[in-house]
C-alpha cells in the first residue's frame, strides 16, 4: 500500500513540475544551466514614456560658459552648477537669437526644485543613459572669435573644435555609438563650421538645413529648433476686439540684404512698396529698433517672413510670441515640433513665385476672414508658450520641447547602433543611394 502511495505521490509532484515549465513559472535552466540564464533586459525607452536620462560631458568652462564673460577663465572655480550658472544676458541681440546651447545647458543642471514636469534629466552615471549632451556653445564660439570670418581670432574657434573632436573620439561612449547618441547644437549657420561634417551621425540641434549638405544633416536624425526670440512676449494681450485693435495688415521690418533664398527681400520690397496697411522698412538689429519693431508687430494682424540668409530666421519666433500671424515666404523652410504641432492653423504659406505676383499677397491675406484671424490669434496665444527659453525651465516649453523630439530621434538611432553591431557587410542600404 505504501508502495502505491509513493508512487502517486510521485505522479503528481511530475505532473505538478511538467506544468509548472510549460506556463513557464520554473526555469529549470537556471537551476542546472546557469550560464544558459538570460540576463536582465533594461527596458527601452522607446517602450516607455519615461523621462530622457541624459548624460552631459564636464568639459572645460573656455568650450561654454567661460565665452560669455571675457574676464571669465577656467581657473576661476569648478564645473558649472545650477548654484553658479552665469545667467544670459538680458540685452537682445544676434546672439541672444543663436543661444539655445545655452539653454539646454541649463534645463540639465536644474534639479526640478520647482516640481515641473521634465523631458529630460541629467544622470551622473553616463552606464544609464540615453542620449549624451555636448555643451559645446560653438553658435556663441562664432560670434565671439572672429565674427568676420577673416578676423586672426577665428583660429581660436577652429583650435575649440579640434580639441572637442579630439575629446569625443577617446570617449568610449561616443565610440560606441559612432556618435549617433550624442546632442550636439549647432544653430548658427556658421557653427562649428570648420569640422562640422566629422560630427555627422550625431544628432544635430539646428534651426534650418540651408548650409548642412544632405550627407550631414536631415529631418531624419537631427532636430529643427526655433531661434530664442528678442522681442518680449506679448503676455497682455487681451483686447476687446483683437482683430480691430491692430491696424496695419502687414509688417516687416529687418535686413533686406541677404544671400542666397534671402534675396527675395529686395524684390518684396519693391513688390509690396505704396500699399495701404503694409509696413515694409529696411533696418538693423539695434535694441532701439528691436523695441521699434516689438510695437509694431503687436499692432499688425500679419507679420511676414520671407527667407533669410538661410530658409529661416528669429523674425518667425518674434511674431509667435507676438501673436501676429505669421505670413511664411520661404520654400525650403523646416519648423520645430513639425510633428506635433501644425502650423496651418495659425500661418499662412505663401511661395517664393507666388509673392512676387503683382498684389497676389496682399490679396490672399485680405480675403482672409475675420473669424478666421480671430481663430488663428487665440491658437497662436495657446502655442507661443512652446518657443520659450527660460531658466528654470517650465512644463512644455522649448526646452523641454526639444529634448522629446530627441526623444524621438532615438528610436532611429538605437535601429542605427544594433544594426551597425551584426552587419559583417558594408550597409548596403548606402550603396544604393
Amino acid at each position: 500500500m505504501y508502495g502505491k502511495t509513493v508512487i502517486c505521490l510521485t505522479f503528481v509532484i511530475v505532473f505538478l513540475i511538467s506544468c509548472s515549465i510549460y506556463i513557464g513559472t520554473v526555469d529549470l535552466r537556471s537551476y542546472f544551466f546557469p550560464l544558459l540564464k538570460s540576463s536582465p533586459v533594461p527596458s527601452s525607452l522607446c517602450a516607455t514614456d519615461r523621462v530622457l536620462r541624459v548624460y552631459m560631458y564636464d568639459l572645460p568652462r573656455k568650450f561654454h560658459v567661460g565665452m560669455m564673460n571675457s574676464r571669465s577663465s577656467d581657473e576661476e572655480g569648478a564645473p558649472v552648477t545650477m548654484e553658479n550658472l552665469p545667467p544670459w544676458p538680458s540685452k537682445p541681440g544676434v546672439q541672444r537669437q543663436h543661444s539655445v546651447e545655452y539653454w539646454l545647458m541649463a534645463s540639465l543642471l536644474y534639479d526640478g526644485g520647482g516640481g515641473e514636469e521634465r523631458e529630460a534629466v541629467r544622470v551622473s552615471d553616463p552606464e544609464t543613459a540615453d542620449a549624451f549632451f555636448v555643451p559645446f556653445f560653438s553658435s556663441l564660439s562664432f560670434n565671439t572669435h572672429g565674427h568676420k570670418m577673416t578676423d586672426p581670432e577665428t583660429e581660436i574657434d577652429r583650435q575649440l573644435q579640434v580639441e572637442l573632436l579630439e575629446f569625443l573620439r577617446q570617449s568610449k561612449y561616443y565610440q560606441r555609438s559612432g556618435g549617433r547618441d550624442h546632442v550636439i547644437p549647432m544653430t548658427h549657420p556658421n557653427a562649428f563650421r570648420f569640422l562640422r561634417q566629422q560630427l555627422n551621425a550625431s544628432i544635430l540641434i539646428v534651426v534650418d538645413f540651408g548650409r548642412y549638405p544632405r550627407n550631414m544633416s536631415s529631418l531624419s536624425k537631427d532636430v529643427v529648433s526655433p531661434y530664442v526670440h528678442v522681442v518680449d512676449s506679448f503676455t497682455n494681450d487681451d483686447p476687446p476686439d483683437p482683430y480691430e485693435s491692430r491696424t496695419t495688415l502687414l509688417f516687416f521690418r529687418g535686413n533686406t540684404v541677404r544671400k542666397d533664398e534671402g534675396k527675395i527681400r529686395v524684390k518684396l520690397a519693391k513688390t509690396l512698396a505704396g500699399i495701404d496697411a503694409v509696413h515694409y522698412e529696411k533696418t538693423v538689429a539695434t535694441p532701439t529698433n528691436i523695441k521699434i519693431s516689438t510695437e509694431g508687430m503687436r499692432s499688425s494682424k500679419f507679420c511676414l517672413h520671407p527667407a533669410g540668409d538661410t530658409p529661416s530666421s528669429c523674425r518667425l519666433f518674434d511674431a509667435i510670441v507676438s501673436h501676429c500671424v505669421p505670413v511664411i515666404v520661404s520654400d525650403r523652410i523646416e519648423l520645430p515640433y513639425e510633428d506635433e504641432i501644425d502650423y496651418t492653423e495659425f500661418s499662412i504659406f505663401i511661395s517664393m513665385k507666388e509673392a512676387l505676383e503683382p498684389g497676389y499677397l496682399v490679396d490672399q491675406l485680405h480675403q482672409v476672414p475675420k473669424d478666421r484671424w480671430v481663430e488663428m490669434w487665440r491658437r497662436l496665444k495657446n502655442i507661443s508658450h512652446h518657443y520659450e527659453f527660460q531658466y528654470p525651465p517650465k512644463k512644455e516649453d522649448a526646452v523641454n520641447m526639444l529634448w522629446r523630439q530627441v526623444k524621438h530621434k532615438l528610436h532611429g538611432v538605437q535601429l542605427a547602433i544594433h544594426r551597425n553591431r551584426r552587419l559583417k557587410v558594408p550597409d548596403w542600404w548606402r550603396r544604393r543611394r
